[in-house]
Parts: structure tokens; sequence; C-alpha cells
């Protein structure tokens, strides 16, 4: 491995971000419609047919993303085409929800996921953000869709699953949906202005993070029943899933400090105009979560951030992925920034040296997906359902809107 960069300048992490891109446009355009999905390491598309709601809604705020930081025409045209897909497939003709997975143009999985929903919301508002303005109409659509659908004020949370019809809401209870949603609505403010947006993202952050996390103690479980008291034993037999993984998440934990971070400062001078909305808690919630993921789930031996932690703590997933480093190096600068504290900056390379060194496909773009204990790749698909790298290349950006506001390269 040659020399590290200067993981403090702007133009270096815009360049990976670039570099991450062009792993994916224009090779993940289907002419077709939408975009394909599945990716081995060197690009190479191994299922053309298939499509998930994650990816296809994540694809709209990559293309938005890039588009708004490096004006090239080809990317809001890949924009376009993603937003159109989401909006003409997934999308239920009626309105009224959206399909979790398409198998070429037949509906496999028609059910409504919460956590599919705030993607949506999302996608909609970057797409706004970016200058698509037929969007904008479509992000109260889907705050008022999920208000109907998942939304319960006396939990001040979303539910999280409903059968294709709407007949069946799941009993399950789960934080990360609440998560996404808490990133999607701060999006939403960010796009509209409409104060409600915010208001609804703090309810969620408070919630979760201080209602929620005192019934686990002091930390943010992932599952809970339908009156949201945890379920310490939901897929204990199955670590591994991918949106439900059994046990504490360091990964979700510094993202939700990246978040209460976000919350804090867009919502001086708007949310504590209201004197039930305190916003003194949020830094040293932020500080918290942080500071147990670092020193709980770091691989001493290996380097890297370990997937899950065990109810005592104990590191019970050694498996490292790629969005807990990329969004722990966002969530470092982030408090970097805000504190003035040193050790942030310290994790903050600690977790660029290893994610460079381990997890960079230098020679193809992008990130590979996860590594053993000992940072061997477990296969060569690089990108399944799911990834498209969302979270790399918004970190980069995350990370960039830092290092410009302390007056960094």
């Amino acid at each position: 491995m040659n020399k590290l960069p200067n993981f403090r300048s702007a133009a270096v992490l815009l360049d990976h971000a670039r570099h991450t891109m062009r792993f994916y446009h224009p090779r993940a355009i289907d002419p077709a419609g939408g975009l394909y999905h599945y990716f081995k390491d060197d690009g190479t598309v191994y299922d053309a047919a298939h499509r998930h709601l994650v990816s296809s809604t994540r694809f709209v705020f990559t293309y938005a993303m890039a588009y708004r930081h490096f004006q090239d025409p080809a990317y809001l045209d890949g924009l376009r085409h993603a937003l159109r897909f989401v909006r003409e497939a997934h999308r239920d003709p009626s309105g009224n929800g959206y399909a979790w997975m398409l198998d070429g143009d037949k509906v496999e999985d028609g059910t409504q996921h919460a956590y599919g929903q705030a993607f949506v919301l999302l996608a909609y508002a970057h797409a706004a953000m970016a200058g698509l303005d037929e969007a904008r109409p479509w992000i109260a659509e889907t705050f008022e869709l999920m208000e109907q659908r998942f939304w319960s004020p006396a939990d001040g949370l979303y539910a999280d699953e409903a059968s294709q019809d709407w007949s069946v809401l799941s009993s399950y209870r789960g934080q990360n949906a609440n998560m996404h949603a808490c990133e999607a609505l701060q999006a939403a403010w960010q796009a509209t202005g409409e104060r409600r947006y915010l208001e609804r993202a703090y309810t969620i952050a408070d919630n979760i993070t201080r209602r929620q996390a005192q019934r686990c103690g002091g930390l943010v479980w992932e599952h809970y029943d339908t009156q949201w008291q945890p379920d310490w034993r939901f897929n204990i037999d199955d670590p591994e899933n991918l949106f439900r993984p059994w046990g504490y998440q360091p990964g979700h934990f510094t993202e939700w400090a990246k978040l209460l971070v976000q919350l804090e400062a867009r919502g001086q001078g708007v949310l504590d105009q209201d004197q039930t909305r305190d916003l003194g808690w949020l830094l040293p919630t932020a500080e918290k979560l942080f500071t147990v993921a670092v020193e709980k789930g770091w691989d001493q031996e290996y380097g890297g951030l370990c997937y899950s932690l065990a109810p005592d703590l104990a590191i019970c997933d050694f498996h490292k992925y790629f969005w807990v480093q990329a969004e722990s190096a966002a969530a470092a600068a982030m408090l970097a920034q805000r504190t003035g504290k040193a050790e942030y900056w310290d994790w903050y390379q600690r977790l660029w040296a290893y994610s460079w060194t381990h997890f960079v496909d230098h020679e193809h773009g992008a990130w590979f997906r996860i590594l053993d204990r000992e940072n061997r790749k477990l296969s060569d698909e690089k990108s399944p359902a799911g990834k498209v790298d969302y979270h790399t290349m918004g970190a980069c950006y995350d990370i960039v809107k830092v290092l410009e506001e302390g007056g960094h390269d």
C-alpha cells in the first residue's frame, strides 16, 4: 500500500467519491429502465433482472449528490432515470405503497416496509435538491403515506412492516426504520424548509436514543415488540440478517451520532423556539454512542469496527462491514468539528487508514462489502442489492461539508 492520502483534504474525498461513482456509472444504467443492482468486484452484472427498493432509492441519492457536487449532465440524466424507475416500477399505481422487490416487471415481494419508504422520502428530497422540481410534491405525498400507514402518535415512532394490501401490520417494531426516517426527514426539511419534517426527526431521535435507550442499558437496541419493549432474542439465530441483525450495532451507534449532531445544528433557531424541544441532550448523547461504539467495537488485533455486540457489549460478530467504517468516519469528523476534541480526529484518521487499506478497491472502484475478522473478502460480490455505495459516497460528502466549514482544503 502506498502512502495514505490526506483524509482531511476535501479534494481527496471528492476525488474518492468520483472514483466510486465511476464504478457504477454508466455500467449500472439499464436502458430498459432503472439500474442494475448486482455487481461483482470487477463491475460484472450478475443479476440483470432483480430490483430492490433500497437500491433503487439509494441510486437516486447517489446520482443526485454526484450531480450537485460535480455538475456532470450525465449524472443528472442518471438521476432522472433512477427517479423514474422508483416512481413507475416500484410505486403501486394506486399510490398506496412501494414494492419491496421486483423480478423484471413483476412484483416479487410487495411487502410494505417503513424502512423502504424512508428511503423513498430520502430519494424524493435529494432529487428535489438536485433541481428536479417534479419530485417536490412527492415529498409530502410520501410523508403522508407513512403518516397514515406506519406512524403511531402514542408511541412517537413508526411501525415497521405491513402486508402488501396493508391488511396486516406486523407486531415487530425496529429502530432501523426509524433511524433512516430521521435521516430522510432531515433531508425533507432541507429540501422544503417545512418545519414539520424537522420536528418529526427530533421526535424520533428523542424517542429512540433517549426513551428507548433507557429501556436497553442506555444504548440503542435494534428490536422491539408491539409495546416497544426490547426483544432481546429476535434474530438471535440469524445474526447476519441484512436489515434486522441481532445485537447492538456499533455502526448504528455512530450513524445515530452523526444524525444527532446534524439535528442539533439544523434545529438551532428552528426547533429551539419551542420550549418543549431542548437541544442540549443531542451532543452528549451523540458522544456517548460514538464512544461506546469505538471502545467496544474496535478490533484491537486486526483493526476495523466489528459488526455486532452482545447485550453485555462483548463482540459477537467480528465481521467488518463497509458501511460501518464509512458512517463512523463521518460521525468522527462531525464530532471533531463540533467539540474541538482531538480524539475524534484520531478516530477519524484510524477509520480512514483502515478502510483505505482494506475496503477500498483501488483498481476497480467502490468498496468491498464485507470482510472477515482478518480482513479477507468473503466473496467476489462487491455490490449486491441494497449497497450501491450510498454509505461511502454519502460519508465523503458529509465530511467534505465539515472540512469546508472548518476551513480545511
